[in-house]
C-alpha cells in the first residue's frame, strides 16, 4: 500500500485577496475551482507547474470570523531557487514575519495570517 501527497486546504476570508497573494508572493496558479450551484463555499486548488501537489483555498460564503490559528505552528514550505531575490521581493510586499538568518530561512504570513516557509534550493 503507498499513499501520495495530493494537497493541503487552507480555509480564506477573502478568495480573491488570497488568490493574488499566492500568485504575487510564490507564483502558484489556478488549476481547478469548485462552484456548487447555492453559492455555499468556493474551493480552488493552485500549483506550482513543477511538482503535482496542490493548495487547496476553501472559501466559506457563511463564515465571518478570523480562523484560529492555534500558535501557528503549522505551515507550509517552499524551496525558492534564488533565495534572496525571493526575501528581497517578500520584504517588499511586507509579507516577511519571521527571519531565521542562522538556519537560512524565513516565513511570511498570507492575508489570513497563515505562516509559509521559504528555503533556499540547496
Amino acid at each position: 500500500m503507498k499513499f501520495t501527497f495530493v494537497h493541503n486546504n487552507i480555509n480564506v476570508l477573502n478568495l480573491e485577496e488570497s488568490l493574488k497573494f499566492y500568485e504575487d508572493a510564490l507564483g502558484l496558479k489556478e488549476v481547478k475551482r469548485i462552484t456548487p450551484e447555492d453559492g455555499s463555499f468556493i474551493i480552488v486548488y493552485l500549483g506550482d507547474g513543477t511538482t503535482s501537489h496542490q493548495l487547496e483555498l476553501t472559501w466559506l460564503r457563511d463564515w465571518e470570523r478570523p480562523y484560529n490559528l492555534g500558535d501557528n505552528e503549522f505551515h507550509l514550505a517552499f524551496v525558492v531557487d534564488d533565495f534572496d531575490a525571493a526575501l528581497s521581493k517578500h520584504k517588499e510586499m511586507n509579507c516577511v514575519c519571521f527571519e531565521n538568518t542562522a538556519m537560512g530561512i524565513y516565513f511570511i504570513n498570507d492575508p489570513d495570517g497563515y505562516w509559509l516557509e521559504v528555503l533556499p534550493d540547496r
